[in-house]
């Protein structure tokens, strides 16, 4: 059986840990403690951990140059884009919703830039993990690298585990049945799940 590539963008330091571009990171270290395991350094320039399913993989450069370690990663284990998986977060994207998409633009994303410019494709499955918009006049750029907010962080742990769930779900049930059921089942942060 063909593994996957799961491929969790954010910046390594722990200065970024907490940030809202390390939501990549987050649902990887989710989906590690569910197999049971601890990334090791691989030369990719990645902490990488292989599963039966999958080889979970955290970029060790910067956001803006994840493609390199993705690539010599998926040529490592030959896996090709379409068993692919990037877990990322989302400007256009709300705050409490998670979305799974096949390919389509970057929107400003500099990691995803990254991967498609390095992979010479736009076709891969990703995990949109959304941060929505800045307030007011706030530069995105500055946003993405704040932490969570204290608001949001009550809820940080339900969706991180439930983005898990997402890339679970696109591993065994594919992309249409995973968006059937996770993008009806949004986070209202004023009350539960609708």
């Amino acid at each position: 059986m063909d593994r996957w590539l799961i491929v969790g963008l954010g910046n390594p330091g722990d200065e970024y840990a907490g940030n809202r571009h390390n939501a990549g990171f987050m649902v990887l270290d989710e989906l590690a403690a569910r197999a049971g395991g601890k990334f090791k350094a691989h030369k990719s320039r990645s902490a990488v951990l292989e599963t039966r399913p999958a080889i979970l993989a955290k970029p060790l450069t910067y956001m803006n140059l994840s493609g390199g370690p993705a690539k010599l990663l998926a040529d490592f284990y030959k896996v090709a884009p379409e068993r692919m998986i990037v877990v990322h977060d989302e400007l256009d994207v709300p705050y409490g919703a998670l979305r799974a998409k096949l390919g389509g633009g970057d929107n400003g994303h500099n990691g995803l830039k990254s991967i498609t410019k390095v992979f010479g494709t736009r076709d891969y499955l990703r995990v949109r993990f959304g941060i929505g918009r800045p307030p007011g006049r706030m530069d995105p750029a500055a946003y993405v690298l704040k932490d969570f907010a204290t608001a949001e962080r009550k809820d940080l742990a339900f969706l991180v585990d439930r983005a898990a769930d997402v890339v679970e779900s696109l591993m065994e049930r594919g992309l249409e049945v995973t968006q059937n059921e996770f993008h009806r089942s949004d986070l209202n942060i004023s009350g539960p799940p609708r």
